[in-house]
């Protein structure tokens, strides 16, 4: 929720731990019964340092629950254990009700994605939030480009050296008007054409599909997913060539 937090030890509190909390803090205790003597003999000094407390418990009727300022009921008719001793069905009614406050106050906050992802650097969805496709994209002279007037052979010569299986095909002021790709060669070649006739312009792909630099490595994934593409090359709202990408550079971010 963006809401610091930290974990307390009833026990471990009454020995030196209370001293991490307070008065602009919220205690959430929790107990089934209410009655816990390690909570209870911590309370009254919480409640002295100026801290709220919020009770989670399976008794409102509890000396927790009473001494709280506010009261959350996660009681349940019988537990899950035979014996109906072991906290079993309470300590999912407890989970569920946490669940329930966290999303609460994630709502009250204006939690959104990129809090999320400046909280989880590290884990899968943090990456997917944070790494933009510049962070990821190739550029200067690991770039695959070559011009609309330079001839077949020099096109297959820069699809080689820059091992991306695609070169980007560039017009006038460096803008994309097509690209060209290894599949696009297997199907230039099935046609048993005159190599040496051949033109760029009567081969490349016109219109490729391109992406922002500043636009999320993910929506660069969920696009090239969605057209079935393993190269797409990054440009400008102009059209100018600025990078370029492919599933192995993705699967190299962790992106995938």
């Amino acid at each position: 929720t963006g809401t610091p937090a930290f974990f307390v030890h009833a026990a471990e509190a009454g020995h030196g731990d209370l001293g991490m909390i307070t008065r602009d803090d919220v205690v959430l205790a929790l107990s089934n019964s209410g009655q816990s003597d390690e909570l209870l003999t911590i309370i009254p000094l919480i409640k002295r340092r100026g801290a709220k407390l919020i009770a989670l418990t399976g008794n409102p009727d509890s000396t927790l629950a009473k001494e709280a300022d506010v009261h959350l009921n996660a009681g349940v008719p019988q537990e899950a254990c035979p014996l109906n001793l072991a906290p079993t069905a309470s300590t999912t009614a407890a989970l569920a009700l946490g669940d329930a406050l966290a999303v609460a106050l994630l709502d009250a906050r204006g939690f959104d994605e990129q809090d999320f992802a400046r909280a989880h650097p590290g884990g899968a969805l943090g990456r997917k939030l944070l790494i933009h496709v510049s962070d990821v994209m190739r550029t200067g002279n690991d770039l695959p480009a070559v011009s609309d007037t330079d001839s077949f052979s020099d096109m297959l010569a820069e699809i080689s050296r820059k091992s991306m299986g695609m070169t980007a095909i560039l017009g006038r002021g460096k803008k994309v008007v097509g690209i060209f790709t290894d599949g696009d060669l297997r199907r230039t070649l099935e046609r048993k054409p005159d190599i040496r006739a051949l033109r760029i312009t009567d081969v490349m792909k016109r219109n490729p599909h391109t992406i922002a630099p500043h636009k999320l490595a993910a929506e660069a994934l969920e696009l090239m997913e969605r057209h079935k593409i393993n190269q797409l090359l990054v440009a400008t709202e102009t059209g100018e060539l600025v990078g370029a990408l492919n599933m192995h550079d993705l699967f190299r971010a962790k992106v995938i």
